[in-house]
């Protein structure tokens, strides 16, 4: 007999959901059982989840324990690089290819975000929306599968840049600037404008580090 409920996630995609969130953090321990009973799964694919996203260096080995790994100076360095390049790439195909009418919704996006300045978590979902917004706008589904990757290792980052005073606003206004330049069809300020979005806010992590490190 057929379900009305939609259809349900899988442990791999509920684990990683719930690392993308926050309720499991870099160093956090995951335990089979306690999954299980969190999500009302048996363990068995609780296993096979936990084994692929080990193999994907989402987790480490600690111990006996998997934890969920965290990335260290070099390693969020290297992600930068790759995601400055392909969202850059994405924003300059968006720019060719972006149905007018995924113009409006990255438009309706920012307007949407201003209510959230004051809320760093919720602002951070809503900012991986609005950049999987602009990878799909691109048309090209390639593109848009390696940025999948390169976002769900950014789900091992324990804080948001957006949280730094100030950050919030300035973000939006160079999201202002990435769909004007979408909008205009200009492929090169597009990509300029997306790259110098990722730039700054490497740096405004950068610096945040630095100073909870030092």
């Amino acid at each position: 007999m057929p379900s009305d409920r939609p259809a349900q996630k899988d442990a791999y995609e509920l684990i990683l959901d719930a690392i993308d969130m926050g309720l499991y953090r870099p160093g956090d321990r995951l335990v089979e059982s306690e999954l299980a009973e969190r999500f009302g799964v048996s363990r068995t694919p609780i296993r096979e989840a936990l084994q692929r996203l080990e193999t994907q260096s989402l987790l480490a080995r600690d111990g006996r324990s998997l934890i969920v790994a965290s990335l260290d100076h070099n390693q969020l360095a290297e992600l930068y690089v790759v995601r400055s390049e392909l969202e850059a790439l994405a924003a300059r195909l968006a720019a060719r290819h972006a149905a007018p009418e995924e113009v409006r919704v990255l438009e309706n996006m920012i307007a949407s975000d201003r209510r959230l300045l004051n809320e760093p978590s919720a602002l951070a979902r809503s900012n991986r929306r609005f950049h999987r917004q602009i990878h799909l706008a691109s048309h090209n589904r390639y593109l848009v599968q390696q940025l999948d990757l390169v976002y769900r290792s950014m789900a091992l980052m324990a804080t948001t840049s957006l949280a730094a005073e100030g950050r919030g606003e300035t973000a939006l206004a160079e999201h202002e600037g990435i769909v004007a330049a979408i909008r205009a069809r200009d492929e090169q300020a597009a990509q300029e404008a997306l790259r110098a979005h990722i730039s700054n806010a490497f740096i405004q992590r950068l610096t945040q580090d630095s100073g909870a490190t030092g």
